[in-house]
């Protein structure tokens, strides 16, 4: 399956946050998540396992209480029912895979 980007249209989701559902089957779902300076992905955990990608910009996590800041290139692993959130400390892109896919993104 291809999905191209330009033809997938950004939900917003916080302030200053949208996502595009890029492609995904019933085990496996990847998103790309924009930030504005200053939007939060606020606080939340789900049972999905879950890996961030820094595409663009700058972003301090914190999961299950322990803060990090990590740029472009850098990854995250979010492990099942971890709270996590984060914060953007300049715009930038998030690409999330998660497993099994989001059925909650979907509604």
């Amino acid at each position: 399956m291809v999905k191209y980007n330009k033809d997938v249209i950004a939900t917003p989701c916080e302030p200053g946050v949208s996502r595009k559902i890029l492609t995904y089957n019933d085990d496996l779902m990847m998103c790309e998540i924009t930030f504005q300076k200053g939007a939060q992905g606020n606080t939340h955990s789900h049972p999905h396992q879950q890996i961030t990608y820094v595409a663009k910009g700058s972003f301090e996590f914190t999961i299950d209480g322990e803060k990090s800041v990590v740029k472009q290139g850098d990854s995250v692993l979010m492990p099942s029912n971890s709270v996590h959130g984060t914060i953007a400390l300049e715009d930038g892109i998030l690409v999330d895979v998660f497993t099994p896919m989001r059925e909650d993104f979907l509604k």
